[in-house]
């Protein structure tokens, strides 16, 4: 009984310890966008995501990798076979041994997955100060409201509050845990040029790189809308059917 009674006072003991901690990793809740893949019938905007590429590509790709997709998964998304023969060529990706025993470098082909900035997490952590770039293959799933939350850190830095201290080497975003990131603001305005002409405003590209990493993170999300209409009008026909049919069996049944 004795131990019972240290065991709950030592677990109330350590509750109210992690409360303020608790507290001060909390995070305003996301700003609400309304995105074209929400909703039953929702599909990805395929010029954003387009965009969202090119957004990825010059800006986020230096820091945060993409390993679970390959550049033949751009097809999905609007690239042709050329095109995307044309992006891997621009990075050089390890391959081997060769006849000598020896790995050598080549130009990536659509096969290969997307390059990684960095070779390994030590190198990554070297390069940003202690901090290290997660991988934003499934940026979107792995957070509470994904979309809104990527779309609202990205343009959500600003100086701190009055009375709010920032860590050297910080910076300031309320919706992001604790408010204080180690990342600064990626986005700067006309960060990258639009080939379709659209301007590249802060918010343009936070949304157009959410339309990508959304992608990134559900290819299938289509398909799978799909399906679940057409099984849901197949039930519904079905039923109908089967109640036809229990009219027809029993219309002679007097009750």
């Amino acid at each position: 009984m004795r131990r019972l009674v240290l065991s709950v006072a030592t677990a109330l003991a350590l509750a109210t310890a992690a409360t303020p901690a608790l507290a001060a990793g909390e995070a305003e809740h996301p700003r609400q966008q309304e995105w074209s893949f929400s909703g039953i019938f929702g599909t990805y905007d395929r010029a954003a995501v387009q965009r969202g590429f090119q957004v990825y590509k010059e800006v986020c790709s230096a820091c945060h990798a993409l390993m679970q997709k390959s550049y033949r998964h751009l097809s999905q998304i609007g690239f042709s076979e050329d095109e995307i023969r044309a992006i891997a060529a621009q990075y050089q990706v390890q391959d081997g041994p060769n006849d000598e025993g020896e790995m050598f470098e080549r130009p990536a082909r659509a096969a290969d997955r997307f390059k990684r900035p960095f070779p390994n997490e030590q190198a990554a952590r070297a390069a940003n100060n202690g901090a290290y770039p997660v991988d934003l293959s499934l940026i979107v799933k792995a957070r509470h409201d994904g979309a809104n939350y990527v779309y609202s850190l990205l343009t959500g830095y600003k100086d701190a509050p009055a009375g709010k201290e920032v860590g050297e080497g910080m910076y300031y975003n309320p919706y992001f845990p604790g408010a204080q990131i180690g990342m600064a603001s990626p986005l700067n305005p006309d960060a990258v040029t639009y080939a379709d002409g659209t301007k590249a405003t802060v918010e343009q590209m936070a949304k157009d790189v959410t339309y990508f990493l959304a992608w990134a993170a559900e290819p299938e999300l289509e398909a799978r809308k799909r399906l679940g209409v057409q099984s849901v009008l197949f039930l519904i026909v079905l039923s109908c059917m089967l109640y036809a049919v229990k009219r027809k069996v029993w219309a002679d049944v007097h009750h």
